[in-house]
């Protein structure tokens, strides 16, 4: 699995300014979409992505939430600094909110939140039903966004020792089912590194639109609502 991957290209960084019309298009939309896609039940976390909090994911709860889901965010505050300081975090709060009631949840995580999600998983199983990634990188390192020089300085983390990471955590694969979202015109992230070579249990599917937008895309929304409920049984 190739560690080399070039960060998105300038002319679509600038494309992430469509955001907003990838908003409006949705609020148009979601009357009917919510009554095209299946109903579901099961618990469901949505995590945001880096240096964003539950505010940002509010519309995709609300929506999963009308499609009968025990939506829950992940509540600790803004993504940023050290990655793996929120795993036990995210663990602790999955298992106070499973209670020995052996309902697993599934994990929608946009971004770096898609990442952490998978970290999740690849640690505690049990605790999840299934991964759902939005514009998630899981190889390439901090080369292969558009936004790695950030992301270094709020962590304090080289590319070499985040690359070096993500290898130590490959070897143990991932055994839960993901569906992992991306679009090959993304300005933050490079639509390669979104791409998952190694887990066994794993489909990719590709959309339109902006990484920035990727929370607000109808696409989105419609293929989220169909992966859980494969996932969950309805």
């Amino acid at each position: 699995m190739t560690d080399h991957i070039a960060p998105p290209p300038r002319f679509h960084q600038l494309l992430e300014g469509r955001v907003g019309a990838e908003i409006s298009a949705l609020m148009l939309q979601l009357p009917l979409l919510r009554c095209r896609v299946p109903k579901g039940e099961g618990r469901v976390m949505v995590l945001p992505g880096f240096m964003t909090d539950d505010s940002i994911t509010w519309l995709l709860r609300r929506f999963l939430g009308s499609l009968g889901y025990e939506v829950e965010p992940w509540g600790l505050g803004i993504n940023r600094g050290a990655m793996m300081k929120f795993l036990p975090k995210i663990i602790e709060r999955l298992e106070a909110q499973n209670c020995g009631d052996e309902r697993p949840a599934s994990l929608v995580g946009w971004s770096r939140g898609g990442t952490l999600a998978r970290e999740v998983a690849r640690d505690r199983p049990d605790l999840v039903r299934s991964v759902i990634t939005l514009g998630s990188p899981v190889r390439g390192g901090l080369n292969a966004t558009s936004i790695g020089k950030l992301v270094q300085i709020d962590t304090g983390l080289t590319p070499e020792t985040v690359k070096r990471l993500l290898r130590e955590r490959q070897q143990i694969p991932i055994e839960v089912p993901i569906t992992a979202i991306y679009s090959k015109t993304d300005g933050v992230v490079a639509w390669r590194a979104c791409v998952d070579e190694v887990s066994p249990n794993i489909v990719h599917i590709e959309v339109r639109g902006s990484h920035s937008g990727l929370g607000f895309n109808a696409e989105v929304y419609q293929l989220v609502a169909h992966a859980l409920a494969n996932h969950h049984g309805s």
